[in-house]
Parts: structure tokens; C-alpha cells; sequence
């Protein structure tokens, strides 16, 4: 298939992400963390005992788990920010000291990323090693497993401008249409993705195909209808990193979580809290079903953040009992409840699906 996206073949931005990130900052030590896609044992530099409390043999221990960590992410970590953060959720899943995680971001010049403070606070949680490793079996109830393009702004081509003999781009997806309230998003998956690639129909390849030829040679007219027609069948041509890929959209439904309505108090903002969560990220996105108005309904992960835990946990949605027994959200949300936090700070805030009854809405 001919449609290509230079952005998650990674292997050579990690080796480039890895002789930028994993350079010891003192001098004249050759020792460093091997490259993350090697088994070898890991050698440990002699001079990170200075900037942490543990043993040199729980320091090899780390190096293990980081490296494993590593060649399981999904995606793997692509800035400075995201190689710190997963030294974070790696060592903190293992119940490392506070004092080891700073000392090792320290030698290595890493950032210290938010989520640090969140392990003595108990928030958020990430996902367990179980479920982040690809090939390992899914948390039971789950349909099927997707990857997503970043949530962002992409380009497409657009009408052709008289003016310069040129085409013009513009944003294929505005913030409000990509996460329409605080609990739904919509998402578009690369279709070289294994399980994509075998279900593109036939029409939808050919008019990508027809679009391509037409667009070469400068018929931006008829490129823009093949392009509407792919739209109208749930696809689009995104032009990403400077290549074209046809992606696959999804409208997602968060699981077990019910936002208030757009129109209802902290609606926008937990809309806006959601778009601040998966805004630019590759999301890890585990479907359970479909519900009623076609959209997946699954769990949701943003860099190994559960996406329903923030929602509750900032006390912008509540636990969609009806649909979802699950006892951690029903903790979360009381712990949002006990501190008044987001909407728990009205005295008795309506629940969204009252409120809906009660004005009679459609569409969820």
C-alpha cells in the first residue's frame, strides 16, 4: 500500500531521541543506558550513585525496567518531556524513592514533568504494564485496540486559488469538532495499521487513488470531489509531516463517564479540560462496544493517562453508573465530591442525564 506516515516509523528517531536524551551529564564517562531496542544487560554509569539513595544493584534493576519500558511504549516517547515521563510512571509503578527518579532525570539533564508531584498525590494513575505491552492480552470486555494520529489541526487540499495558480490548505479539524463536549472525541487512524489496511473498501481506494492522479496533474476540482466522497464514507487524505495518508475516522465515547452537557455548568469547561488532555497526543484507545448513534464507546489513554480518571478526578464528569460499575471510578468521583472540586462545588449539581431527560435532547 502506498500510503506512508515517516512519523511512526521510529527507528531512527530514537536512536536520534536517544543520543539526545540519554547523554550522561558528567564528563569522561563512557558508560551510558543502552540503546532501548537492545536485550543486553545494561551498564550503569559509576557516577549516578552521587545523584541517588538506592544500591548499585537496584540501579541496574532500574536500567532493566526503563529499557523494557522502552520497546513496549506505545508510541514510543519522541521529546525530552516524554522520556522523562516515562522514567516517571516506570519507576514510580515500581515503588522507587521520590529522591531516585530526581537524581536519574538530573544526571541525564531530563525535565521534571508535572507528573512527578502526582505520585504523592495519587494522581492521576496510569496504565499497568500488562495493558501497555502490545501482545499481551486486553483487560477482558475489549473489542479491539486502536492507535490514533495525533488529535490536532491537519491540512488538507483545498479549492484552487485563481489568484497565484495555486491550492490553498486549510484545517481539517477545528478543536470543537475533534472534542465536541467533555465526554466524546473524534479520532482518525492511519490506515497502514494492520487491521485497517484489510477493511478499506474498494471505492474508498480507488477515489484516493483517482485523487492523486488528479491532483498531479493540477485538476484540483475533480480532487476535491474524489475527497468529499471519501469523506462522506468515514475517510480522508490528511497531508501530515509533509506525506499524505489516508486515515480512517472513529467518534469515540469515553467509557463509564458522563460529562455535563455543553449547555449545562463547567459543560465548556470540561470540554475544554478534555482538549487540553488529548489536544496534539497519540491516544491509546481500547473499545468495548458500540453504543446507539455508532460511536465506540472505550477507554481512553493520553502518554499512559487514563483519560476517565482526570475527568473524575477534576470533578468534570460524573461515574455513568448505569453503564459502568467500575469501583475506582466511584472512589474518584467521591474523592472529587469530598473536596468540591470542578462541578462538586455547586450543593446539588444535576445529573446530566436528568438534565437531558428533562429537556428532552437526542443525539446522545
Amino acid at each position: 500500500m502506498f500510503w506512508k506516515l515517516g512519523f511512526f516509523k521510529m527507528g531512527n528517531a530514537l536512536r536520534l531521541l536517544y543520543g539526545k536524551c540519554f547523554q550522561p551529564s558528567t564528563t569522561g564517562d563512557s558508560d551510558s543506558v543502552g540503546p532501548p531496542y537492545t536485550t543486553t544487560a545494561p551498564a550503569v554509569p559509576e557516577a549516578l550513585s552521587q545523584h541517588v539513595v538506592s544500591s548499585r544493584k537496584a540501579q541496574v534493576t532500574w536500567y532493566g525496567k526503563l529499557l523494557q519500558a522502552w520497546k513496549k511504549a506505545k508510541p514510543p516517547p519522541k521529546t525530552t518531556e516524554e522520556v522523562a515521563r516515562l522514567i516517571v510512571e516506570t519507576l514510580s509503578r515500581a515503588q522507587y524513592q521520590k529522591a531516585d527518579v530526581e537524581g536519574l532525570l538530573e544526571f541525564y539533564g531530563l525535565p521534571h514533568p508535572s507528573i512527578l508531584a502526582e505520585i504523592s498525590t495519587g494522581a492521576p494513575t496510569r496504565l499497568s504494564d500488562g495493558v501497555i505491552c502490545e501482545g499481551l492480552s486486553l483487560p477482558e470486555g475489549v473489542k479491539f485496540e486502536m492507535h490514533t494520529l495525533p488529535a490536532t489541526r491537519y491540512k488538507n487540499p483545498g479549492i484552487i486559488d485563481n489568484r497565484h495558480s495555486e491550492y490553498n490548505t486549510s484545517a481539517v479539524e477545528v478543536v470543537g469538532k475533534t472534542v465536541p463536549d467533555g465526554d466524546g472525541l473524534n479520532v482518525y487512524v492511519n490506515t497502514d495499521d494492520p487491521r485497517e489496511s484489510s477493511n478499506i473498501p474498494g471505492d474508498v481506494l480507488m477515489a484516493a487513488d483517482q485523487r492523486s492522479e488528479a491532483r498531479a496533474m493540477k485538476n484540483y476540482a475533480v480532487a476535491d470531489k474524489l475527497h468529499q466522497k471519501n469523506i462522506e464514507s468515514g475517510y480522508r487524505v490528511i497531508d501530515f509531516q509533509n506525506e499524505e495518508i489516508l486515515a480512517r475516522k472513529y467518534r469515540i465515547r469515553l467509557r463509564g463517564i458522563d460529562a455535563p452537557e455543553m449547555l449545562m455548568p463547567f459543560g465548556e469547561k470540561a470540554r475544554r479540560e478534555l482538549v487540553k488532555l488529548v489536544d496534539g497526543k497519540c491516544l491509546r484507545v481500547l473499545v468495548y462496544g458500540e453504543d446507539q448513534y455508532g460511536r465506540c464507546v472505550a477507554d481512553v489513554y493520553c502518554n499512559h493517562i487514563f483519560v476517565q480518571e482526570v475527568m473524575l478526578k477534576k470533578g468534570l464528569a460524573w461515574h455513568y453508573v448505569a453503564y459502568d460499575q467500575r469501583v475506582e471510578f466511584a472512589t474518584w468521583q467521591k474523592e472529587a465530591r469530598t473536596k468540591k472540586t470542578g462541578l462538586w462545588v455547586q450543593s446539588n449539581p444535576e445529573k446530566p442525564w436528568e438534565w437531558r431527560k428533562k429537556n428532552k435532547r437526542e443525539g446522545r
